[in-house]
């Protein structure tokens, strides 16, 4: 029999480094959740527009105080000031390849009026692409953190408000023990209607200090992680841990 995982909070981002947002509801199929990162910034390179890089939020933490939703064919957009942008995004038919932490990402650059939108907010030149699904994904297809863990790091950096949205989980899952979650490679949990496979820990950078509200970097999450979690090679440190979808179905 399947152990079940209690959730707490369940959310995503439709543009990649946005807002993440919590959501009643969401849908996982055989590639993950179901409108999560459906499309990214790229910043195309000068000499050779048909090669890009894809955004990263750890350049530009402003990005996750962007709210964007997809309402239907609609992509709405709404910078901290108010500034916005509602369209559905065209097909222009241009592709771009691009790096993606070191791996080539084929995206469908579209048109409307967002790419002027965010290149006038992050103050370079950008488009929006439309991305296959789990191509601008790190690792596995879904995030897991569980609440526990997070409450063990609050009280290491005393802050009594720690959001997890700043570790942009599709899931949050109640546990009572710390790092539980440590143990569960390989192990299978129902979440809803759906059943979800461990895999490994998910490697943190410096995009988990900036207040989901503002962008603004104002703790030291990842310095306290990197003195108390295990790391990888290149010094991150884990928290979380990444699952990919055994059976589809609904959370929420």
């Amino acid at each position: 029999m399947t152990d079940e995982l209690t959730v707490v909070r369940a959310g995503y981002a439709p543009i990649k480094g946005t807002r993440h947002l919590a959501r009643d509801q969401v849908r996982f199929d055989a590639k993950g959740v179901v409108g999560d990162r459906g499309f990214a910034l790229v910043s195309l390179d000068d000499g050779d527009p048909g090669h890009g890089r894809v955004v990263r939020t750890v350049q530009h933490p402003a990005l996750v105080a962007v709210h964007a939703e997809q309402v239907g064919g609609r992509l709405d957009v709404v910078l901290p000031d108010g500034r916005s942008a509602s369209a559905e995004p065209t097909v222009t038919g241009e592709h771009v390849v691009c790096d993606y932490w070191g791996r080539e990402v084929d995206l469908e650059l579209v048109g409307g009026p967002h790419a002027d939108l965010f290149s006038e907010y992050l103050g370079r030149p950008v488009r929006l692409a439309r991305a296959q699904r789990g191509e601008v994904i790190f690792a596995g297809s879904v995030s897991v953190v569980t609440t526990s863990s997070v409450r063990e790091l609050a009280r290491q950096t005393a802050n009594d408000d720690l959001d997890p949205a700043r570790f942009r989980p599709n899931l949050v899952v109640e546990t009572d023990e710390p790092f539980a979650e440590d143990d569960w490679l390989g192990q299978e949990f129902r979440v809803g209607e759906a059943t979800l496979r461990i895999g490994g820990p998910i490697p943190r950078c410096a995009v988990i200090d900036a207040r989901p509200e503002t962008g603004e970097r104002d703790v030291r999450l990842l310095k306290a992680l990197v003195s108390s979690r295990p790391t990888n090679r290149a010094g991150e440190p884990m928290f979380g841990v990444f699952a990919e979808v055994v059976t589809p179905g609904a959370v929420g």
